[in-house]
């Protein structure tokens, strides 16, 4: 075999070890798990407690706005510790591309101030 199909071989073992490695424990479960359902075990509870009232609540969009706006702040902050670390080590054309990185972000965040997006109502 030559070198080629070699890491061929390697990339489709490692994906049959990944599909494999969590498949195995959800099959042995089901086959050695015993299942005896009863009204009171397949009853649906929150925190212990019988539930009450209709379980589709409808949550206002302002929530999950504000979830985007943090999750685009705390990809910025995964990128940005790294490059802040080894600021001394980087050329000039790391910090031009980290700049127009922020630069984005910083427009995104504007145009969500601008449009009131982040405004309470």
């Amino acid at each position: 075999m030559d070198s080629y199909s070699t890491q061929y071989l390697f990339v489709v073992v490692f994906l049959g070890v990944a599909v494999a490695f969590p498949l195995a424990p959800l099959i042995l479960s089901r086959l050695l798990a015993p299942h005896k359902p009863t009204p009171i075990k397949i009853d649906t509870y929150e925190c212990g407690l019988t539930a009450k009232g209709d379980p589709w609540v409808q949550f206002r969009v302002g929530y999950y706005i504000y979830a985007l706006v943090y999750v685009i702040f705390a990809a910025e902050t995964v990128f940005l510790y790294p490059w802040a670390v080894a600021f001394h080590g980087l050329s000039l054309g790391a910090f031009v591309v980290m700049m127009v990185f922020v630069l984005l972000l910083v427009e995104g965040l504007v145009y969500a101030w601008a449009k009131g997006a982040l405004e309470w109502k």
